[in-house]
């Protein structure tokens, strides 16, 4: 027995560091074929000849489709750059203009084409703005004008996605050989087994059944989400790209009030994209390892300061640290936001995060609503409500603790206590 556990864990070290190396090929491969895809969209959507001697009706144009389609979740600068090292547009204004010197890598590539990605020096002057947002993974490849005058497209993407896409690809191959090895295991130790089954079926059969209810509604966000993000919002934006040299055609005719309509309505639709995006993070949670606790929560506070909401939001720096119970304190945050602004009427909303003791997350929600009677609660569950309730679940299953005080007329506390590493 002692042998075959030494061989097992063998197998499963060795595999773990082979299959984490060929996940990682992947992952950077994925950046690679990004950025050729991403850099296409601009060759055929956005890109002018105006845009090589700073033409603002080009820059404006492609501002609209990067700020539209490209800029958003793991990358977070883009540039264009000229065989001279003078940068024709980036999204970050200031350095539209600016001539830095291009390494060797960079001019191989105006010659020989394809795509390279690499992690990004944030010590190079050109990538001053970029330092506040961790590492960075570059990416570039090269493009053409409509005139056929050869550009390089350059996104900059959170080496975090990178690592995640490599830990999904890493999922997804490890379960089987785990799996496999779990058999070998078993046939060793079939008594063992057979006890340790019989004990625990019953507590696995209810656990199995809580993680399912929560991964279905998961399941559906990520669904509704998904469907908003590939339909309305990029139909909006769209509309919104189709509208600018509309616009300007307009105004070169002297249509001057028709060409101000058609601007209006493009900005119009460009806050619609704005307000959707919001929705999109309040229906489908950030990745809260990219994005930290801090600004999920921000971002779930968002929507209700829109509403004319006053809102509060405070993390101690141990909690802004992130930790295990993250996602915990995520779901029940956005379940009591959500209610609040569904039910409350509240005037004012404030989340607090803190740290009362080393290992222990605390998390207080708290508005000034209507409140509610516990029979109005016990009524709204028969109703079919039960997102609280299945929180109270996970919470216990969590080790933690999730206290509602509500009154009439006094608002509503939502208080979660729960273990965090």
């Amino acid at each position: 027995m002692v042998g075959s556990v030494l061989s097992l864990a063998v197998i499963v070290v060795g595999g773990y560091f082979a299959l984490r190396n060929v996940a990682g090929d992947e992952a950077r491969g994925d950046t690679r074929d990004r950025v050729r895809a991403e850099g296409r969209l601009v060759e055929a959507a956005g890109l002018d000849d105006g845009i090589l001697n700073g033409d603002r009706a080009a820059i404006r144009r492609l501002d609209d489709l990067v700020l539209g389609q490209i800029i958003g979740g793991s990358i977070v600068r883009v540039k264009l750059w000229s065989k001279s090292g003078r940068i024709l547009y980036s999204d970050e204004p200031a350095l539209i203009g600016a001539t830095y010197g291009l390494g060797a890598d960079e001019l191989r590539l105006f010659r020989s084409g394809g795509a390279e990605a690499e992690l990004s020096d944030l010590n190079k002057p050109e990538n001053r703005f970029e330092r506040g947002q961790g590492k960075l993974l570059e990416a570039y490849t090269t493009i053409r004008t409509p005139n056929g005058t050869q550009v390089m497209f350059e996104i900059y993407q959170r080496l975090s996605a990178v690592k995640a896409s490599a830990r999904r690809l890493l999922g997804a191959f490890a379960p089987p050989l785990v799996a496999g090895l779990l058999v070998l295991l078993l046939f060793q130790l079939p008594l063992a087994w057979s006890l340790a089954r019989r004990l625990q079926r019953g507590h696995r059969e209810r656990e199995r059944l809580l993680a399912g209810a929560v991964d279905a509604s998961a399941q559906e966000r990520r669904r509704i989400a998904a469907d908003l993000h590939d339909g309305v919002v990029q139909d909006l934006a769209g509309v919104a790209f189709g509208l600018a040299p509309l616009a300007d055609e307009a105004a070169r005719n002297g249509e001057d009030a028709q060409a101000g309509a058609l601007r209006s309505a493009a900005d119009t639709l460009r806050r619609g994209v704005r307000d959707l995006r919001t929705l999109l993070v309040e229906i489908h949670p950030p990745n809260l390892a990219t994005a930290g606790l801090r600004v999920a929560l921000s971002d779930l506070l968002s929507p209700l300061q829109a509403d004319g909401i006053v809102t509060r939001l405070d993390v101690d720096e141990p909690a802004a640290n992130g930790g295990t119970a993250d996602a915990l304190v995520y779901r029940v945050a956005r379940e009591a936001i959500r209610n609040a602004r569904a039910h409350a009427a509240p005037a004012a909303v404030s989340v607090a995060v803190s740290r009362p003791a080393p290992g222990r997350t605390r998390l207080v929600v708290s508005d000034d609503g209507r409140g509610f009677a516990p029979e109005a609660r016990e009524r709204r569950e028969g109703e079919g409500h039960v997102g609280l309730t299945l929180l109270e679940e996970v919470v216990a299953q969590a080790g933690g603790t999730l206290v509602v005080r509500s009154f009439p007329g006094a608002g509503t506390t939502v208080e979660l206590e729960v273990t965090s590493a």
